[in-house]
């Protein structure tokens, strides 16, 4: 299991990773733009370009972000624009501990196999803290 730190931006992810890139001396374990999304997903054309995912190792952590997209979440705003991301160790583990997390809070999209792989889900907790619970299906 592990805890990593997920930023949410308001279109310019990718010049915030390359300065994190240079920063740290790392490189990509994913990037992906919007215009990789499957077509079910209806993002505007005009939101292609911005990034729908990265990941950027930094020492034993992965630091990971998106751009925002009207099609789902509209504009960010500094300082609300984090989530912790959980990898839980199996699907039994990452639900109860959801679950746990969740109560009193809001489900955003509850843990479900996703098209790029992973079984994912996104809470708010009661104290208004975003979580990201995201697992390698190959995992479970």
């Amino acid at each position: 299991m592990s805890l990593n730190i997920y930023l949410t931006f308001n279109g310019n992810c990718k010049q915030a990773f390359e300065f994190y890139k240079s920063a740290f001396d790392s490189d990509y374990i994913a990037f992906q733009t919007f215009a990789d999304a499957p077509d079910t997903m209806k993002v505007p054309e005009d939101e292609h370009y911005k990034v729908m995912h990265v990941s950027l190792p930094v020492g034993e952590s992965v630091l990971m972000g998106s751009d925002s997209c009207e099609a789902f979440n509209g504009e960010v705003i500094c300082g609300q624009n984090f989530a912790i991301s959980y990898t839980p160790t199996s699907r039994k583990n990452g639900d109860s501990i959801f679950a746990k997390i969740s109560d009193g809070g809001i489900v955003q999209m509850p843990l479900q196999d996703t098209f790029w792989g992973s079984y994912f889900g996104q809470c708010q907790d009661k104290f208004g803290i975003n979580w990201m619970f995201n697992m390698d299906i190959s995992n479970s």
